[in-house]
Parts: C-alpha cells; structure tokens; sequence
C-alpha cells in the first residue's frame, strides 16, 4: 500500500525590491537602514540564508511594500559591517534565480513569498565573438579584480550576466536580459544592444 509523501515546506524567502537587478556571482554593495530589513539582515546572518533580490515594478525602495518583479536573483550576504547603531553594511553576492510563486507583505511592511528555483543556463552555448571581445576590452581597461573570479570568457552565461551589469542599460532591459533562460538567447540580445549604442564597430 503506497503512501503520499508530504515534502517539508519551502521556507519563504524574504524579497527585497531595489532599483537594480542583480545577476548570478554579482556583487551587490547595501547600506541597510529601515527597520523592516535590519530585521532581515539579522534573521539572514542567524541562519545562513539568503534573500531575494527583485528589481522595482511599481513602487519605492523606502516606505510602504513596493512590487516586485516576478523573477529576481537570490542574495548570499558574504560580508556585513555595522559601523552604527541602526545601519547595515552589506556585500552580497548573487545566487540562482527563482521565480515568485506566492507572496505576502507583513504589517511592517517586509515582502516575503515563497519562490520556485530557475535552472541554471546550460555551459553548451556557443559564446558571442562581438560580446566577447567587449567584454574582454572592458576588463582590461577597469581590471579583472572588478568581477567575479575566475574569469571565463568561454562561458556564454558568465559573458553575458557581466556585460548585462556594466553595460548602461535601462533597468527593464537587464530585468528582460535576467529573466532569458538560455545563454545564446542572452548574448543575441546583447550583441542588438552593442549595435544600437555602436558599440559593434
């Protein structure tokens, strides 16, 4: 006789929306002061946990619950400073993406929702020779102590989340550019993106 066996619920994920988008191994520098997300920070720490990253839909990053874009990057908090009473220092690097499933806004205005995980972009897509060489120009020019180590101009992903973080795109475009779920599919827009700001010559 079988049985249905109940899986351990998924703990929610706190949900911070910003006005920025952060991609996988990115490097994303806080000063944390509401309340609201002093209280996660420290729930965080306590339990080696991320959070969630989502760019602004509708809203502000101060006061009242903005509203979050659906897809958003998890968060690890690799090193915290308080330097005083009420302010968080944060640096935070980026995980894997998820997906909003379900979401509520506590009394103190705090997101929290339960996400489902976005598989990572497959390593089997052909890298983008003019994305490539951008890059690589970039690099040399501003230092590869500026991204994250190894730096792997052979991998379609890692090629295109760092030209999405420095190039001066439009927030809706790297929010479209995060929510791509294949890596060829990514460096094809960025290559439009590079001819539109002639970029490509």
């Amino acid at each position: 006789m079988s049985r249905d066996v109940k899986s351990d619920p998924v703990p929610e994920t706190f949900i911070f929306p910003l006005n920025t988008v952060l991609y996988p191994e990115g490097v994303l520098a806080l000063k944390v002061f509401e309340q609201r997300y002093i209280e996660m920070t420290k729930a965080c720490l306590r339990d080696s946990r991320p959070f969630g990253v989502c760019l602004i839909r509708e809203g502000h990053e101060v006061g009242t619950a903005a509203v979050p874009e659906p897809v958003g990057c998890l968060a690890t908090i690799e090193h915290w400073d308080m330097p005083q009473l009420g302010l968080f220092h944060l640096v935070a690097r980026g995980g894997e993406r998820f997906r909003i499933r379900e979401m509520r806004v506590a009394s103190n205005h705090l997101i929290c929702a339960t996400v489902d995980p976005i598989p990572a972009d497959g390593a089997t897509s052909e890298v983008d020779t003019l994305c490539r060489e951008v890059l690589q120009a970039i690099i040399d020019k501003v230092g590869a102590e500026r991204f994250p180590a190894p730096v792997r101009l052979e991998d379609a992903a890692w090629i295109g989340y760092r030209l999405a973080e420095v190039l001066p795109l439009d927030a809706r475009a790297k929010q479209e550019l995060l929510e791509l779920t294949d890596a060829a599919a990514r460096l094809k827009r960025l290559r439009v993106l590079l001819t539109q700001q002639g970029l490509a010559l």
